[in-house]
């Protein structure tokens, strides 16, 4: 079968059998079309296709090599994973004996450091939230003391009761529910204390007063349970008051990745930090280790023997 035909057949089958939306078939169609056509210009069949065809197939569209764009690492993953997939379908159906693709690993694809903001940044962010007077500023006040105090997800934060805080000072916690509603408890520091007592006593009551009566600890202006869509407002509008660089960018993450970040550059254990972030592995917490290249030669600066003359 040639190799039109036998692309022809793994797209039909992705559409009918495996029930495929136009678009994931489109996507398909675009790279495996390419696939074939680098195929085709080195006079290889399907049936002889080989790991090493493979591998210098995924180098060509990293680098554009084969006359197309070149791809990022993740879209020659994704690239990879159609040409596996093909070479399946080849396999199963008889049209060739092996599928060299197997073996192939996509390209490595570099961490991303998480996006983080200083605590002076934090402070003004924090005093932007609680600028004015009445329950609104309070409670958003409250809401980012306690995003920061405990890298809580912004889920987590909407989601909370009033029965999953407790404010005993000194030992102050605050009960999460996480993903799979995995539940941790994380202690709560003095100043967001202060703030969610403030908010708790003197703000929340008045919202309350609009409502037919919920539990939730943060309340909207009508007494219902806050949305995660409206304290993502309550975030960006205090970024946008406190002047943040980028602060259309800044997100209730990012409250969460300077807590992870902070906490590590004051000495704070990784899997302690993994514990309060609710990581279930201390891999995806290990990212907040990463160095930036700056830090990396300030450290070496100031650090080795023979860095200056």
């Amino acid at each position: 079968m040639s190799t039109a035909r036998a692309l022809q057949g793994y797209l039909d089958h992705l559409t009918v059998e495996r029930g495929r939306s136009p678009n994931t078939v489109a996507a398909y169609r675009r790279d495996l079309a390419r696939y074939a056509a680098f195929l085709d210009a080195r006079g290889t069949v399907l049936s002889e296709v080989g790991p090493d065809d493979v591998e210098e197939y995924v180098t060509a569209v990293r680098t554009g090599a084969d006359g197309g764009a070149a791809l990022s690492a993740s879209s020659t993953a994704r690239s990879l994973a159609a040409v596996r997939g093909w070479h399946r379908f080849c396999l199963d159906e008889g049209l060739t004996s092996s599928n060299p693709a197997q073996v192939v690993r996509p390209p490595s694809q570099r961490k991303r450091l998480p996006k983080a903001i200083s605590t002076h940044e934090v402070e003004l962010l924090l005093e932007a939230a609680g600028a004015g007077d009445g329950p609104g500023p309070l409670r958003d006040r409250a809401l980012l003391e306690l995003l920061y105090s405990t890298g809580a997800r912004i889920s987590e934060a909407v989601n909370l009761d009033v029965d999953d805080l407790d404010l005993t000072p000194g030992a102050a916690a605050v009960r999460l529910f996480g993903k799979g509603s995995k539940e941790r408890v994380v202690p709560v520091g003095s100043f967001a204390v202060d703030a969610l007592e403030a908010y708790v006593v003197r703000g929340r009551p008045a919202l309350a007063g609009a409502g037919r009566g919920t539990p939730a600890v943060f309340l909207n202006t009508r007494g219902a349970r806050l949305s995660r869509q409206s304290a993502w407002a309550v975030l960006r509008s205090s970024a946008e008051r406190a002047g943040l660089p980028g602060a259309a960018h800044v997100s209730p993450h990012t409250l969460r990745h300077s807590f992870a970040t902070h906490l590590l550059s004051g000495g704070a254990d990784v899997r302690v930090v993994q514990e309060l972030l609710g990581h279930a592995s201390v891999t995806t917490t290990q990212i907040y280790t990463m160095v930036t290249p700056d830090t990396l030669r300030e450290v070496y600066i100031q650090s080795h023997p023979r860095a200056m003359g």
